[in-house]
């Protein structure tokens, strides 16, 4: 099995001949749909309607493959030149499709009559839903030469600032035990069974962004400003609410989900007391042991067995799903192992031109990496059921964008707990269970607390990285109550975390999907086989419908926090049964 992912099938290399006649068709491309908007005034509606659409659909197909080529040779190693300089080859490009992408939305956003045009015509009516949104949004467009000017800017802007916090966290030296390390290999032994190596792990890797917190200060600094700066321009109320405009999201489903946390936080606070008073802390779980393991631990997985259990444990749910993850490890779709360079943390990424997906991880053997696996391959199966949609319609917000590779967790773990030959291995599968629950439920809630404290400082005045480090422990204070030792917290949460780096309110999407998530696995437990054509069916909705729509292909209402309830009971379950087991 290979330990990195394959590339060959997207382009052999930037010297391939294949990616420089896409990188030209791309160009002539857009020049050909810049010369049409410019005439968009002398043409016929339904005529323009049609080619406007099959040239995006041309040029989206290109400029996906391209940047999915160089972006996935970046993240295996940002000391990558030829990767970081063809990167900017394309972004130049993308922001050259700003000006005449804003000028064909304009001019449909102004027909009088554009979803009657769009209903009446079999190939448009598929994109009913884009067209809508377009309609919409429309009195958020900058005029004139607003939207190519600010695309422009944006690449020596916010986009150069989130490549410098990949770039710092990605290179960062860690000092540990005498070696020197990277920040992934040094975040993975918090996972580590023996407590002293995973206080001196957390000690290195809060030493280590003492090297790079004011960049990196600078960087969030930079971007967000440059958020506000946007959002002001277009006429949104706030970063929050452009994020949610574009999640197709209603503010009602965010209040009641957050609502339901709020009353089910105390909760989490209850397990990560009984976790530090069985691992022999008094004043609640120190930040280096959030992740230490309890009772039998599973031995360590190779890729080969990790490959064969998530086969095993899908099985059970769906024939469609377990050929997808087998392709996936025996056909090179997963860049396994940490090392110097390389991206921290995991992600999936559609490989659209290959009706395929690639994988990112920094696998170390342990359950939760195997966990992790299974989330990422939950990505790429809802990459595979939207896969019939046309090239436009394959985009679905960040929200529901978690819900399936939580979903995929969800199946793996009840599974695995099931089949438990022991208490002591059941302890050990419910806690790496309540880990995750608690990384999306308190600490997702601490991101959220912090991004809208830097939202709320950033117009008046600028955060030094000390500031910066204040809100965060103030996050984790108000997210972890008192579950948390208060005297060993986390504060550089800020600098790793990469979803801070972009133009987006990013955190509450991972609450939102693992909840969803559990609401549905609870469905598939009462209806059975019978639930899983509903599921994809759901999951094919995701990029052409509104969140609380998609919801209602499974019969469920986001704005009422009794669902959000429910989901959050299941998890209070499995508090109530940790707690019983390590009280024995």
């Amino acid at each position: 099995m290979n330990e990195v992912w394959n590339l060959d099938p997207i382009y052999k290399g930037f010297d391939d001949p294949a990616f420089e006649a896409d990188i030209s068709l791309s160009k002539e491309k857009l020049q050909e749909f810049s010369a049409f908007t410019a005439e968009l005034a002398n043409c016929d509606a339904l005529t323009g309607l049609r080619k406007g659409i099959a040239l995006l659909e041309q040029i989206e197909e290109l400029v996906n493959k391209l940047g999915l080529f160089a972006s996935l040779r970046q993240s295996a190693n940002s000391r990558d030149a030829e990767a970081a300089s063809q990167m900017g080859r394309l972004m130049a490009l993308y922001s050259a499709m700003a000006a005449p992408n804003a000028a064909f939305r304009e001019w449909v956003s102004k027909l009088p009559n554009l979803m009657e045009l769009v209903e009446s015509d079999a190939e448009l009516k598929e994109y009913s839903f884009m067209f809508g949104k377009i309609a919409d949004s429309s009195r958020y467009q900058l005029p004139g030469r607003g939207e190519e000017i600010m695309a422009r800017m944006r690449l020596s802007g916010g986009s150069a600032w989130s490549d410098l916090q990949g770039y710092l966290t990605s290179t960062v030296p860690v000092e540990y035990n005498g070696t020197t390390t990277n920040l992934s290999t040094i975040r993975n032994l918090a996972y580590d069974a023996d407590p002293a190596v995973r206080k001196a792990a957390y000690e290195a890797e809060l030493a280590c962004y003492e090297r790079i917190k004011d960049s990196v200060a600078f960087a969030l600094n930079s971007i967000k400003l440059e958020t506000i700066s946007d959002c002001q321009l277009r006429g949104y109320d706030s970063p929050l609410a452009r994020t949610l405009k574009h999640s197709d999201m209603k503010r009602e489903t965010l209040d009641a989900m957050l609502a339901a946390m709020d009353e089910y936080c105390p909760k989490f606070w209850q397990y990560l007391k009984a976790k530090a008073k069985a691992l022999g802390h008094e004043n609640g779980l120190p930040w280096y042991d959030l992740f230490a393991p309890m009772g039998k631990a599973s031995s360590k997985f190779t890729t080969e067995e990790a490959k064969a259990y998530l086969v095993k444990q899908f099985s059970t749910f769906d024939q469609e799903l377990t050929d997808m993850v087998a392709e996936a490890f025996d056909n090179a779709w997963i860049d396994f192992y940490p090392r110097d360079g390389k991206a921290g943390g995991a992600f999936c990424a559609g490989a659209e031109c290959l009706g395929e997906s690639r994988i990112l991880t920094n696998y170390d053997g342990q359950l939760g990496d195997v966990v992790t696996l299974a989330h990422e391959l939950g990505h790429a199966f809802h990459n595979l059921c939207i896969k019939g949609h046309k090239p436009l319609n394959k985009d679905y917000s960040m929200p529901v964008a978690e819900t399936a590779s939580t979903f995929n967790e969800c199946i793996v773990m009840a599974a695995a707990i099931k089949s438990a030959a022991s208490d002591d291995e059941r302890l050990a599968l419910i806690e790496s269970q309540l880990q995750d629950a608690t990384q999306i439920i308190c600490d997702i809630y601490s991101r959220f607390r912090f991004e809208a404290m830097v939202f709320e400082n950033r117009e008046e005045k600028f955060m030094n990285a000390d500031m910066l480090c204040q809100f965060m422990t103030e996050a984790q204070k108000q997210s972890y109550g008192d579950g948390l030792d208060h005297s060993c917290m986390h504060p550089y949460m800020w600098v790793c975390k990469g979803h801070y780096y972009g133009p987006t309110f990013y955190n509450f999407p991972y609450a939102f999907g693992g909840l969803f998530a559990r609401g549905l696995y609870a469905q598939y437990l009462a209806e059975g086989e019978s639930f899983v054509p509903k599921y994809k069916k759901l999951l094919y909705t995701t990029s052409v419908a509104t969140v609380e729509d998609t919801a209602k292909v499974a019969d469920i209402d986001l704005t009422d926090k009794n669902f959000w309830r429910a989901a959050l009971q299941t998890i209070a379950d499995e508090i109530d049964l940790f707690c019983q087991l390590v009280e024995k």
